[in-house]
């Protein structure tokens, strides 16, 4: 493609934004990229993404898997259609908030409400930014809750994406949390505690010594929310950045992507070899490590009953 070349939009963005061509043939009354769409999505909601196939969304509609690839020809393009329905549009509400700090912290919020209600978007693969209209419109309103601040284009960018990085990551824990207590039959705190009593009786001071001091804490069972109070120190750094721009001061900060050979090297089969014998060797040397401590307590012990 040279550069004065417009790329062609592929069928499930053009889908998402409505101008992808309909089918000439198939039961057009009673099917619709939405109505497939919807079912698909309530099938996710229901049993998981795994549920989700082109036959198992045609039979909960009633056709043949024939007649929806004739309105999504593609499964991947389901799944871009799937996130696209389940994600929505950002509440207009997040405008009533005073301040881009409040503003950042409702759209966050929303995210992290969407993950737990669709909690299968998590385990869905990225590709790339999903070029569709919802998404779309998240990633705007995120530059306008920043568009009162002195932050350039791409610190706005930069800004927004970091919450909704944030966002994920809390979606990802609470909707596995939610998942354990479903399986379980556990409430949030009872699965808290199963999970700290298990990291206590797997981590030694002698191995994880900081891991054990904040296990004997109570860090796991705390009531603190860990993944906020991350939000909300990432918002002081921007705070205290975007009021150092006020006062005429000026930054400089990495701004490079990682080089491109990094990820070729990273690829190479050599380097992956490499790298899994490295990791080997790691792991023998604290066994290793292990035994040693344990041979030397033991051997303390010992004089202790000597003496």
């Amino acid at each position: 493609m040279t550069d004065d070349e417009t790329p062609e939009l592929p069928r499930g963005i053009a889908l998402a934004w409505g101008v992808a061509a309909n089918p000439q043939r198939g039961p057009k009354r009673e099917m619709s990229v939405e109505k497939i769409v919807e079912a698909a999505v309530a099938l996710a909601d229901a049993e998981g993404i795994s549920a989700v196939s082109m036959a198992a969304v045609a039979a909960k509609l009633g056709f043949t898997p024939m007649s929806l690839y004739r309105y999504v020809s593609a499964k991947d393009d389901l799944l871009l259609l799937m996130q696209e329905e389940a994600t929505g549009l950002p509440p207009e509400a997040f405008r009533d908030h005073d301040g881009w700090r409040a503003k950042l912290r409702a759209l966050f919020e929303a995210q992290t409400l969407i993950f737990l209600q669709h909690p299968w978007i998590l385990s869905l693969p990225i590709t790339g930014s999903p070029i569709t209209p919802n998404s779309s419109a998240w990633m705007d309103a995120g530059l306008e809750a920043l568009s009162g601040t002195p932050l350039n284009e791409r610190e706005r960018m930069a800004a927004a994406l970091a919450v909704s990085g944030h966002a994920r990551w809390y979606g990802m824990v609470l909707s596995g949390y939610a998942e354990q207590s479903r399986l379980t039959g556990l409430t949030a705190e009872q699965v808290s505690a199963r999970e700290a009593a298990l990291f206590d009786r797997v981590i030694t001071e002698e191995e994880f010594p900081h891991l054990r001091h904040a296990i004997d804490a109570g860090i796991f069972t705390a009531e603190d929310d860990p993944f906020r109070f991350a939000l909300e120190r990432t918002l002081d750094g921007l705070e205290s950045y975007i009021a150092a721009l006020d006062r005429g001061e000026t930054h400089e900060v990495e701004t490079a992507w990682l080089p491109e050979e990094h990820a070729e090297v990273a690829s190479d089969k050599r380097v992956r070899e490499a790298a899994k014998a490295v990791r080997a060797a790691e792991k023998a040397l604290r066994d290793a490590r292990k035994h040693e401590r344990q041979v030397r307590k033991e051997a303390r012990e010992r004089s202790v009953r000597r003496n």
